[in-house]
């Protein structure tokens, strides 16, 4: 797993590549707590190269959508496989994200 980010005017986009099981969480963790530091802006959340996501990856995108709200930043979620966009909806959370 691995998470590129860069840096923006507005914000940061992060892009997700690999699968985001429970091992890759705990090992990408410190990549997301620092999108957690430009959550007063736009965080995208690039899923395009993302081909699996388990619920500790799950728990990322929502630690980091909390983040966002209470820095008055949001979340955008673009990219999203057929899979992944299953199991959003299967756990609500395409309700909860801006989805691109």
């Amino acid at each position: 797993m691995e998470v590129k980010i860069q840096k923006q005017e507005n914000g940061v986009i992060a892009e997700l590549i690999g699968r985001l099981d429970t091992p890759a969480s705990q090992e990408v963790a410190p990549a997301f707590d620092s999108l957690k530091e430009d959550a007063a802006g736009t965080i995208i959340l690039d899923c395009t190269q993302l081909s699996y996501i388990s619920s500790s990856g799950l728990r990322l995108f929502l630690s980091t959508r909390k983040a966002a709200g209470e820095k008055g930043g949001k979340v955008i979620v673009k990219g999203i496989s057929n899979d992944i966009r299953t199991v959003f909806m299967m756990t609500g959370f395409l309700n909860l994200f801006e989805i691109q």
